[in-house]
């Protein structure tokens, strides 16, 4: 870890907290100057003690097999002292916040720029076998018009088999097929119409 700083904190999630830091051995051109790059680091809260437990957790799995530009990128994992940490690419910050620092919802064209984009993530991880099981927006990752799913703590293989967790996914985004414990990744597209009503309209879609 000699060559990453942690600069603050992020944000504190169930299985792990999140940090901006930059990388000290890396550089970045940001208004014509040279800059340490940026990167977020996921500490996971829980210790480990077998390197093998540690990549075969689904988040890593999962990361590790998809590649796409609307999917963050895992770019290092680290094992010191049992702790885990995930190596992350930065955003700046996530569509929640992003909704919250606007004094108006988002345009229709914005909405549709970025839930297609989420859409070709999406598309992307079901072809190569995962469903996230917990989209929202704290989970898009936004810099400028560029939006990346993030947090792949509770995704599965398409392949495994039922009965899965019945209490995964925000309520507010949770398709009630997910109710059954017998759903398909099909219950993503519930969870994207309710971000784009929710990004759109400024309140929940059933209250």
């Amino acid at each position: 870890m000699e060559k990453y700083r942690i600069l603050n904190e992020l944000g504190d999630g169930t299985c792990g907290n999140v940090y901006k830091a930059i990388n000290m051995e890396t550089f970045e051109i940001m208004h014509c100057s040279p800059v340490w790059s940026s990167v977020a680091i996921k500490k996971m809260k829980r210790r480990f003690y077998l390197w093998e437990e540690c990549i075969n957790l689904r988040e890593v799995k999962s990361l590790r097999k998809l590649n796409h530009l609307n999917i963050i990128k895992l770019k290092e994992i680290v094992m010191e002292n049992n702790e885990l940490l995930f190596i992350l690419e930065y955003m700046e910050r996530n569509l929640y916040h992003s909704m919250k620092e606007r004094q108006r919802p988002f345009s229709e064209e914005e909405v549709r720029g970025f839930m297609l984009q989420v859409l070709q993530g999406l598309t992307h991880m079901h072809k190569n076998g995962y469903f996230h099981r917990d989209l929202k927006p704290e989970n898009l990752l936004v810099t400028n018009d560029k939006i990346k799913i993030a947090d792949f703590g509770l995704a599965r293989e398409v392949s495994s088999m039922p009965p899965f967790t019945d209490y995964v996914s925000t309520r507010w985004y949770r398709a009630p097929d997910l109710v059954a414990i017998f759903f398909i990744h099909a219950c993503h597209w519930y969870a994207l119409s309710t971000c784009s009503y929710y990004s759109r309209i400024r309140h929940w879609t059933f209250v």
